[in-house]
């Protein structure tokens, strides 16, 4: 089965429009497209990658499904759609004619209202999502985690995955309430993990492998090695580390796991969950 990146971003940078990327991270101030990745994915023996939306447009998911289409490398895409638009179903079933389009993401750890996903308007839209295939990402923080578990109870048979482990608090080496969230939310078994965007959630140039080991036993615990899947957060990782020190600190954790085990860590579990095509 193949080696799965199943998060990743690429971008033609814009100072306005990524007005996110701050002067600590200047070096995310430039182009990030698929041709930077390869060498990459090649180096650490991945096959592909998901390729998940920065921005809030559908440009974005125009720019994303282009790239998709000349590159081999990107085997999905996560777009972004307005969910709370009262035509979102008629413009889902445009994208649904893209196979290469997976999933939508809302950037909700960055709404004023932090329960944006459990209104009325945000349900709707999530309803059409199931009814035309298509996953879901949480991008949220912990504070958000019990809102997600009520969605996930909402919508059991809606595909959910939560980026970057719902960004704990590994510079404070915060803990819980995070960790008991984290496997309330485990509990309902249409919500899978991605173990992501770890390193800039620590301190970026003073970080040790040994400070993650509490997250990711937290996450395999509550969701286990089967809805748990890696992601880079490239190029975001570039600014804490780089790729490769972001990829092997999950590698060495992995290790005294089942090849079973690794094969769903790796690949199987995103395969599966994007419905990748090899």
């Amino acid at each position: 089965m193949a080696r799965i990146d199943s998060h990743v971003h690429f971008w033609q940078y814009q100072p306005e429009r990524d007005a996110w990327i701050t002067n600590e991270m200047s070096a995310l101030r430039r182009d990030f497209l698929p041709a930077d990745l390869e060498p990459l994915l090649g180096q650490h023996r991945l096959d592909g990658c998901v390729a998940v939306q920065a921005d809030q447009s559908e440009a974005e998911t125009i720019f994303l499904l282009y790239h998709a289409t000349k590159n081999s490398s990107i085997k999905g895409v996560v777009g972004w759609i307005d969910l709370q638009a009262p035509d979102v179903a008629r413009r889902l079933e445009r994208y649904a004619q893209f196979p290469q389009l997976k999933g939508f993401r809302h950037i909700l750890q960055g709404e004023a209202d932090q329960a944006l996903m459990l209104t009325p308007a945000f349900q709707r839209g999530l309803a059409s999502l199931f009814a035309h295939g298509f996953t879901y990402d949480l991008l949220i923080r912990p504070n958000q985690l019990a809102y997600a578990t009520e969605l996930a109870k909402r919508f059991q048979e809606q595909p959910l995955v939560v980026d970057h482990l719902a960004k704990p608090f590994i510079k404070a080496g915060a803990l819980e309430p995070w960790r008991q969230q984290l496997q309330a939310l485990a509990a309902h078994e249409n919500v899978f993990c991605k173990v992501s965007g770890l390193v800039t959630e620590a301190e970026w140039h003073r970080w040790q492998p040994a400070e993650f080991r509490p997250y990711l036993e937290a996450a395999f615990e509550a969701f286990g090695p089967q809805r748990l899947m890696f992601g880079s957060d490239w190029p975001v990782c570039t600014v804490a580390g780089g790729y490769s020190r972001a990829l092997g600190l999950v590698e060495d954790y992995l290790s005294e796991f089942s090849a079973a085990e690794q094969a769903s860590f790796w690949g199987d579990t995103a395969t599966q969950f994007y419905r990748l095509q090899e």
